[in-house]
């Protein structure tokens, strides 16, 4: 296991080191290296060194490299998804789904280009526009999806001819590192740096000069703070921030048959996707029976070690959100009817019951802030407006769902439901050439499909006079 960053193509240690705990037992399982100031500064200036050159490469030349990198992953796969259930939680199937779909975004974004096109020609003018890389890129990982969202990252910044220094979650370094370790063998030195911190250099990362531009994924009131710090040096910014994503169930399905797809839905990685499902609002006729079938799946839910087989639920990823839960927790109880759950797991371990609560106010905690964990809220609609006013009443717009038998009228109830994404009769469905991002609070800029590679770049206009 690497425990070293990497910096100027080289693995190094750190000013100081870090303690990695296992949430399913809330024990050390490793020390890493730390970074201070001078090492971030040392990982921007290699980055920043090695920039022109790996821009002057070509599309397929950038290309190449980076599928080299991709079958390196591939070819570690087992080994990442394992340390990944091991630092983060989830079970290992989800472990082995997310390194999956890593993979396949870094080879999707390999096979890319983008071409000079003409915006314009008569017989007196000719413009032209091309894309030139932007620099330096702080790519800052969160830690519910580490390294799904670290190659979602990398990808695109390396593939447009930027370079980049890489900040996972102080709580998930290890994958990151050894995507570093995989990384040195590949990348010319200084294309791409991973450094460590313990929550106390973003602001010296986000803010640093040379700097071109920051691609950041996590809550939505860190993602004010980078917002405000790239402000001096107007950096680029791309935010993916948190949801508080509504389900709304129309009167025209079988709640059995809906029920577990919400569930799955709503508890996939212990509830800790910002996608996830919330919040939900059912028709009054079947609302009975939605939350019975909901309350028995969680009842049902093996919750556990991810490492362990047949576990569906494992840990929360670190302790300050397991106390947070409590938080939420404490509110169910005292604000609705907890049908299911309602309970941390004694023991070592960060576990959270699967939780149901039902007759909950939209004035209560639960149902206004994102959770982000395995407590679900549901609640009872008569009419669909109001269902739509409800879900729109919200600081965050990043998904939602409609859930119906009737696809016309799902498109119709979706078109008003203000997010960067909706699904009908699906969930959590992101075609990699297809863009995404949230409105409102939860983010600017869109990640994935063309629109997410050209974010990485700058647009170039030349202007010609023809004879």
């Amino acid at each position: 296991m690497n425990t070293k960053m990497l910096i100027d193509g080289k693995l190094a240690d750190g000013a100081g080191q870090l303690d990695v705990v296992n949430p399913a037992t809330g024990k050390v399982m490793a020390t890493v290296a730390r970074a201070d100031e001078a090492q971030i500064d040392a990982a921007v200036a290699a980055a920043r060194a090695a920039q022109p050159a790996w821009a002057a490469l070509s599309w397929d030349e950038r290309g190449a490299v980076l599928t080299r990198f991709g079958d390196a992953v591939e070819a570690n796969r087992e080994a990442i998804a394992a340390l990944l259930t091991a630092e983060q939680g989830k079970p290992l199937n989800q472990a082995m789904g997310e390194t999956a779909v890593g993979i396949h975004h870094v080879r999707h974004i390999a096979a890319q280009r983008v071409g000079v096109t003409v915006v314009k020609e008569t017989n007196k003018t000719r413009i032209l526009e091309h894309r030139t890389p932007l620099g330096v890129v702080a790519a800052i990982v969160p830690w519910n999806f580490p390294v799904m969202i670290a190659l979602q990252k990398i990808a695109p910044a390396l593939m447009a001819g930027n370079t980049v220094v890489l900040k996972p979650a102080p709580t998930t370094p290890l994958c990151a590192l050894m995507l570093a370790e995989l990384a040195a063998d590949i990348f010319p030195a200084g294309v791409l740096n991973v450094v460590i911190d313990n929550n106390d250099l973003g602001s010296h990362l986000t803010s640093h000069p040379d700097v071109a531009k920051v691609s950041f994924t996590g809550s939505t009131g860190t993602g004010r703070k980078v917002m405000g710090a790239g402000a001096g040096t107007l950096k680029r910014i791309t935010l993916e921030l948190g949801g508080n994503d509504a389900a709304i169930i129309l009167d025209d399905v079988n709640p059995r048959e809906i029920a577990p797809k919400i569930f799955f839905g709503a508890m996939i990685n212990a509830g800790q996707v910002c996608l996830a499902i919330k919040r939900v609002y059912a028709p009054a006729k079947i609302y009975d029976e939605l939350c019975d079938e909901l309350a028995r799946l969680a009842r049902e839910a093996a919750v556990g070690d991810g490492a362990e087989p047949g576990t569906l639920i494992g840990p929360v990823q670190n302790r300050q959100q397991f106390e947070k839960l409590h938080g939420f927790l404490e509110d169910a109880h005292a604000s609705g009817t907890v049908l299911a759950g309602g309970n941390a797991v004694e023991g070592g371990g960060y576990f959270i019951e699967p939780t149901i609560v039902r007759d909950i106010p939209d004035s209560a905690r639960l149902v206004r802030e994102e959770q982000f964990g395995p407590i679900l809220p549901v609640l009872s609609y008569e009419d669909i407006d109001d269902a739509i006013a409800r879900a729109n009443d919200s600081e965050f717009g990043l998904g939602g769902t409609i859930w119906t038998n009737d696809i016309d009228r799902g498109i119709e109830v979706a078109m008003k439901i203000d997010t960067g994404t909706v699904w009908v009769n699906k969930h959590l469905d992101l075609p990699l050439d297809v863009p995404f991002g949230g409105s409102k609070q939860s983010g600017i800029g869109r990640e994935q499909g063309e629109e997410g590679l050209l974010a990485f770049t700058q647009a170039h206009v030349v202007n010609v006079a023809l004879a």
